[in-house]
C-alpha cells in the first residue's frame, strides 16, 4: 500500500468502516509511514474534538409545531409525501449537524484488529499455558513492565496464555482467557491516564470494554456477549 492509496482509507479506518483485509493493510502501513501516521494523528484529533466538544441543541417548541403541522395527515399520504419528505430530510440535515456520530476511536480500532489477527494468524499465545506462575515469568525481560497475571478460572474465565502484541506504538501484554468457547484477549501497558470506569463498545458484532486502573490501561475484546465481558474488570480488581 501507498501513501495515496493510504490516504482515501484513513476516514473508513478511523470509523472502523473497513474490512478486515483494508484494515490489516492500513495499519500496517501507519506504523511505516510517519506522514500518513501524522496525518491519522491530525484526523483523530479532529474527531475527538468534534465527539467531545461540538454542541447538541434540542428542537425548539417552534420546529417541533411546524414538523407536527408538516406531519398532520390533513390529505391522503400520495398527496404529501414531498412535505413529508422535506420534514423527515430536514430532521435528518439537524441531527446530522449537530449529533457527532459515535465512530469507533483509532485505539479501539487497533485492539479489534489485532485480536482478530491473533485468531487467524493461529498465532494466539507465544506462552500457553493456564498457570499465571508459568505465564507471568515469561514476560519478564521482553517487556518495560511487569504484568499482572490473573487465575480466573474459578469464575469462568481460564487462564489460556499469554503473548507479545503491539498497540498506541509500543510492545503490549495480551493475556488469552477463555471462556467456554469463546476467547478473550486483555491488552494491557502503563498508563499516564488517572482512574477510568470501564466504558463499553461494539465494532462488527465483538465487544470491548477499555479501563484504567492502578497506573495500567486495560482492553478486553471478545465475541463473548457484553454482559459476560462487563464482568472483567471487576473480576481483576478483586484479584488485585
Amino acid at each position: 500500500m501507498n501513501c495515496h492509496e493510504a490516504e482515501a482509507l484513513l476516514g473508513p479506518y478511523l470509523d472502523g468502516e473497513l474490512d478486515l483485509v483494508r484494515n490489516l493493510d492500513t495499519e500496517a502501513h501507519l506504523r511505516d509511514c510517519s506522514t500518513c501516521s501524522a496525518t491519522m494523528t491530525r484526523l483523530q484529533a479532529v474527531h475527538t474534538a468534534v465527539a467531545t466538544k461540538a454542541p447538541y441543541y434540542a428542537a425548539s417548541p417552534e420546529l417541533r409545531r411546524k414538523l407536527a403541522e408538516r406531519l398532520a395527515p390533513r390529505t391522503p399520504w400520495f398527496a404529501q409525501w414531498p412535505a413529508l419528505a422535506a420534514a423527515c430530510l430536514l430532521a435528518a440535515a439537524v441531527i446530522w449537524t449537530v449529533v457527532p456520530r459515535r465512530a469507533p476511536s483509532a485505539m479501539a480500532s487497533q485492539v479489534m484488529a489485532s485480536h482478530l489477527r491473533s485468531l487467524m494468524a493461529e498465532h494466539l499465545m507465544d506462552v500457553p499455558s493456564s498457570d499465571r506462575h508459568t505465564v507471568k515469568p515469561w514476560f519478564a525481560g521482553k517487556l518495560d513492565f511487569a504484568p499482572e497475571v490473573y487465575d480466573l478460572s474459578a469464575d469462568g474465565f481460564v487462564l489460556a496464555g499469554g503473548r507479545l502484541d503491539y498497540l498506541d506504538g509500543r510492545t503490549v501484554a495480551a493475556l488469552v482467557y477463555r471462556r467456554r468457547a469463546h476467547i478473550v484477549n486483555v491488552f494491557t501497558w502503563p498508563s499516564a491516564r488517572g482512574e477510568e470506569a470501564p466504558a463499553a463498545q461494539s465494532i462488527q458484532g465483538y465487544n470491548l470494554l477499555h479501563w484504567s486502573h492502578r497506573g495500567m490501561q486495560w482492553w478486553a475484546v471478545s465475541d463473548l456477549a457484553a454482559a459476560e465481558l462487563a464482568q472483567l474488570p471487576g473480576l481483576l480488581e478483586a484479584s488485585q
